[in-house]
């Protein structure tokens, strides 16, 4: 099957560590792409030291460095940095999530490598970007999520700041760098001429709140957190009912009349305070009440089966546990079995894309430490 990957043929070396980077080679490893992770031989990415551990390898680091192959290289060596540069002379892609000014520092930068490869993409993610008054500032998902403007709306009206509990800024950065690595391999292929594609978490959390920045932009005033609500539709958010919270989001017109004809109040329809979808926005804790106030007779698997009857799109607030033994996920095949080095076996969350109706394969394990190691750089070592 490698042969049908997209990327099949495409070399790409990784020097990154914990999320963002290695997400985004995984992107590309799960398109076909020959991965190469350049890993210092002691400890190798400190994503591998975080729990879950089984039996000594994390279930973290597995989650995102399938299909690689690992090499392990102490960068300050000059017998290794010489095996690493020769690398990256010879790959189509370079991906690195280093404070800027590291790899320069090494040889290692787009300057130092693309004379000898002026195909050469190299991709470089970082917190703050590569040029700026920010760019030498360190930054994880948290600080990332704060400075965004993500945590300002996040959470209850009147709570704490709260940041998502996925890592958002680690992996729309990933997203971003790989779309834009096969972007720009299609016009590299075309023109032969490389690029250095510069990725920054805070450009690419400001990137996917296109409606908040646009609602600052059109009104002057900042977005606010509303808990589970919508800023500009209701009824759109989590509802208690007699025994739990559910999900119920009628965003227009004919789906509020047929959640007032499930709810057995046909005479909300034409409630002043709820004619369209602007109106039930501004009254929606009002609506918010009325509603909960009917949700109490009965609990939330009966709402969600009447709201499902009558397509109102609606859904359980589940848990990983529970989602993950979803009969859609099931069907369509998102979990796998894998085998990690030490032998013992575990699950994981493949690639959600399939392609023609098929899965994209696990081709490789996630990989030991320095698994690689010889099968990659023997060669280079015998030409040296």
């Amino acid at each position: 099957m490698k042969e049908e990957l997209a990327l099949a043929g495409v070399r790409v070396i990784e020097v990154c560590n914990v999320a963002a980077g290695p997400f985004c080679a995984m992107l590309l490893a799960d398109m076909g792409a020959d991965v190469v992770k350049l890993e210092h031989p002691e400890g190798g990415d400190t994503l591998r030291a975080w729990p879950p551990l089984s039996d000594g390898y994390s279930e973290n680091f597995a989650s995102l460095n399938r299909n690689k192959r690992s090499v392990a290289l102490n960068l300050k060596s000059p017998a290794d940095l010489a095996v690493a540069k020769a690398l990256m002379s010879e790959a189509d892609v370079v991906v690195e999530n280093n404070r800027p000014g590291v790899m320069d520092r090494l040889g290692l930068g787009y300057a130092d490598l693309k004379e000898a490869n002026p195909r050469l993409l190299y991709c470089s993610i970082s917190a703050y970007g590569q040029t700026g008054p920010r760019a030498q500032e360190g930054g994880f998902d948290l600080t990332v999520q704060a400075m965004s403007g993500i945590m300002s709306v996040t959470g209850e009206a009147e709570g704490a700041p709260v940041k998502c509990g996925v890592p958002l800024a680690d992996f729309s950065s990933g997203l971003y760098g790989a779309f834009a690595i096969v972007s720009e391999l299609l016009r590299v292929r075309a023109s032969g001429k490389g690029a250095h594609i510069d990725v920054s978490m805070l450009g690419s959390t400001l990137g996917i709140a296109a409606l908040q920045t646009s609602e600052y932009f059109g009104s002057g005033r900042d977005p606010a957190r509303l808990g589970s609500a919508h800023p500009r539709n209701a009824p759109y958010q989590a509802f208690r009912a007699r025994d739990a919270f559910f999900g119920m989001a009628a965003g227009n017109n004919a789906l509020w009349a047929s959640v007032c004809k499930v709810m057995k109040h046909p005479e909300w329809r034409d409630d002043a305070r709820f004619l369209n979808t602007g109106d039930r926005a501004r009254n929606q804790i009002e609506l918010r009440d009325l509603l909960e106030a009917e949700f109490a007779a009965h609990d939330a698997e009966h709402w969600l089966a009447e709201f499902r009857g009558a397509g109102v799109p609606c859904a359980p607030i589940n848990s990983y546990s529970q989602v993950l033994a979803d009969p859609q996920v099931e069907h369509m095949g998102w979990v796998q079995p894998l085998v990690l080095p030490n032998g013992l076996k575990t699950q994981t969350f493949v690639s959600p894309i399939r392609v023609s109706g098929r899965n994209l394969p696990i081709r490789l394990a996630p990989p030991a430490l320095g698994e690689h190691t010889e099968e990659v750089t023997s060669a280079l070592r015998a030409a040296q």
